[in-house]
């Protein structure tokens, strides 16, 4: 599966995210809605216990992703989703847990 070709309006969704995440799931699950989405991207686990999330896409796509990332139904526990939004730079194949 070769890179994804981006649309020209793509974007770019940085998103850290705190609380129980570490352990537990997350980016396995991060990775399959972002998946189901048809976005792009990673999810990797940081030396503080956070995990910091990159996707891009179509923009209502990372925006119904950033919805997930946020609710209840991600495994652990999601105390807080700092975001960072900015054009899509390219470079991803698929979607890797890192």
């Amino acid at each position: 599966m070769g890179a994804v070709n981006l649309e020209q309006n793509a974007v770019r969704l940085t998103a850290w995210i705190s609380g129980r995440v570490q352990g537990v799931g997350f980016r396995w699950w991060s990775r399959c809605r972002a998946l189901e989405l048809g976005l792009v991207g990673s999810a990797e686990n940081l030396p503080d216990g956070r995990v910091e999330v990159t996707a891009e896409g179509r923009k209502d796509h990372c925006e119904q992703f950033l919805s997930l990332l946020r609710s209840s139904s991600s495994p652990g526990s999601v105390d807080r989703v700092v975001e960072r939004w900015s054009a899509a730079e390219g470079g991803f194949t698929g979607f890797v847990e890192k």
